[in-house]
């Protein structure tokens, strides 16, 4: 005997809940994909594309867009667009710089933290307390940076020995760790160059070869933003200022006080990634050397759909396409085309699966042109391969613009007082 349950005339229909994927399914999907990789190294011969280099590479490359994109992970769940990531790296550079080659690294860490943070803060107040678009605010922010750090050099890297008005002195290093054993026998055997073997030693010896500590820090960052906003009650409270702020206040929820504190951590965040960039990436402070990332680090967030897994997975795709440029530059780019045609092959197949005939045709038809693209040439130019690491940014977030979900009141003014 079964049972139905009757809809009400005109009522919605019910939404089915969304699907987690196991554990096994996500290391079996993993394993899929670096079977992939290195079918795609050892047809094209591209060996340094899963070496222990690259993988160490990708993830210094990757940490500055990711604290970005945690940045923007905490206000935008609060409910406060945050365009001033960029702005806020910036005065973390400056800042981390500033102190870390006067006071040393972890002073330089924690004063470009502070730096950051002081930029959320004066985008809070614009935005929370005066209601100021928050698209204009974060702009300006990112405008005031570039000036505010430009006019601060002209009178305190340009006095200091090695420095100039464009570049701090030269920052002392952070420690390093190496898995000693570990990290030379993972490395001889990625350098046998075995089909999948050697790619996953490459992988793991990344992980274990020239590790900073503060890149550590930031990796541990990832997991603890996901148990802080989707498993204690004050993270559920932040996130309901994003969902819906009138309900969270009639609740009781003080919805200034956690857009305040939301805002000031995504600045902190934001400026912890600016002081990577200028203490480990560098050691050095330079004008100008963001370089987008805070746009780029939103960009994951919106691609990671306003989760933290989903943000690493971006930042780490950015990352890596960041250092196949930097490590055998043209023919690295050269193999991605060889992986893009692949997986263009494995998603008309899906899309047939699911019965989207004109997609499948779509994917089919540009799979070809890469094929044919990857056979007819040996290299690619040099404008392609810089710019490789943007134009996949763009592809990502193009083709996963369906699934996205964001805060359901996100960038919407709120006065004190509306829930009463």
């Amino acid at each position: 005997m079964t049972t139905t349950t009757a809809v009400p005339a005109g009522a919605a229909p019910i939404k089915r809940a969304r699907r987690t994927l196991s554990v096994p399914m996500i290391l079996l999907i993993i394993a899929g994909g670096l079977a992939l990789f290195s079918l795609v190294r050892v047809i094209s011969g591209a060996d340094d594309l899963t070496s222990v280099g690259q993988v160490s590479g990708a993830l210094q490359l990757a940490v500055p867009i990711g604290l970005a994109g945690l940045g923007g992970l905490w206000a935008e769940r609060a409910g406060v667009i945050n365009i001033g990531l960029e702005g806020m790296m910036i005065l973390g550079t400056w800042f981390g710089a500033w102190a870390g080659y006067q006071w040393g690294p972890w002073t330089g860490v924690a004063v470009g933290i502070i730096g950051g943070a002081l930029g959320g803060l004066l985008h809070a107040i614009m935005t929370v307390t005066f209601n100021v678009n928050h698209i204009v605010s974060g702009v300006a922010i990112n405008i005031l940076a570039v000036g505010a750090t430009r006019y601060l050099s002209d009178f305190t890297f340009a006095e200091a020995p090695g420095g100039s008005s464009k570049q701090s002195p030269r920052i002392d290093a952070i420690t390093e760790i190496t898995i000693p054993g570990l990290s030379d026998a993972l490395a001889d055997l990625q350098a046998k160059h075995w089909f999948f073997v050697s790619d996953l030693a490459g992988v793991l010896g990344g992980l274990v070869t020239n590790l900073s500590l503060l890149t550590v820090i930031a990796l541990l960052l990832v997991p603890a933003t996901w148990w802080v906003l989707w498993r204690t009650g004050f993270g559920l409270r932040l996130r309901s200022c994003g969902e819906n702020a009138v309900a969270a206040e009639s609740l009781g929820v003080n919805v200034y006080k956690y857009k305040y504190i939301a805002v000031i951590v995504s600045g902190a965040l934001a400026g912890l990634g600016g002081a990577f960039l200028a203490i480990v990436s560098t050691g050095i402070y330079q004008e100008g050397q963001t370089g987008g990332r805070g746009y780029i680090g939103l960009a994951a967030m919106i691609f990671g759909n306003w989760m933290p897994g989903g943000l690493a997975l971006g930042a780490g795709l950015f990352g890596f396409t960041d250092s196949l440029k930097l490590r055998g530059g043209a023919e690295n780019v050269h193999a991605m085309l060889l992986l893009l045609a692949i997986l263009l092959v494995l998603v008309f197949a899906w899309q047939l699966y699911k019965r989207k005939h004109w997609q499948a045709g779509i994917c089919l038809g540009v799979s070809g042109l890469l094929f044919a693209w990857y056979g007819l040439t040996d290299a690619l130019p040099s404008q392609f391969v810089d710019a490789a690491p943007y134009v996949t940014t763009l592809l990502v977030l193009a083709l996963s613009a369906q699934r996205l979900r964001p805060p359901k009141v996100i960038g919407q003014p709120y006065k004190k007082g509306q829930g009463k």
